[in-house]
């Protein structure tokens, strides 16, 4: 499913939130590995791997609210999977130089993922089970914050120059 056309239908959402909840699980994972793997202690990059899986971590659990309102059926994981690694899936941390680098791709897809959706659903006259309110509500703070991550990203890029 593309971002590109109106979101019309629960079961169109759902897929979407599920989506982004394996979005995040990427960015958490890549984060917690590259803080496991870090070659010498770096405080300030540590902290920042942390925050990042934490956050990734609450964004799920919002999206998984989202999706128990829904009247719509579970989609099968490894459809998702197989949309997420077409769509977003290109690139690997190994593509990346560096831990920073990495990490801001991944604050930057989940943004942009985000922006997209928010987008898609103001261009649907659809009616979904949860609120739209409620749920346009939830999207855009979590765009936001990862917003403020790809800024956090960038700063400390530009500190380390």
């Amino acid at each position: 499913m593309s971002l590109s056309q109106r979101v019309d239908s629960d079961q169109q959402l759902a897929r979407l939130l599920q989506i982004g909840i394996v979005l995040e699980e990427v960015t958490e994972a890549r984060a917690n590995n590259h803080r496991e793997s870090l070659p010498e202690p770096d405080a300030e990059l540590e902290s920042l791997l942390a925050d990042a899986a934490e956050e990734s971590a609450a964004h799920r659990d919002r999206l998984d609210g989202l999706i128990d309102s829904l009247a719509a059926d579970s989609i099968p994981f490894d459809e998702i999977d197989a949309l997420v690694e077409a769509s977003y899936g290109q690139t690997k941390p190994e593509d990346f130089d560096g831990v920073l680098y990495d990490q801001l791709c991944n604050e930057e897809t989940a943004y942009k993922f985000y922006d997209d959706m928010i987008d898609a659903i103001e261009a649907s006259d659809a009616a979904f089970s949860v609120d739209r309110a409620h749920l346009l509500s939830v999207l855009r703070t979590l765009r936001d914050a990862e917003r403020d991550a790809v800024e956090t990203v960038t700063t400390i890029m530009e500190q380390r120059e």
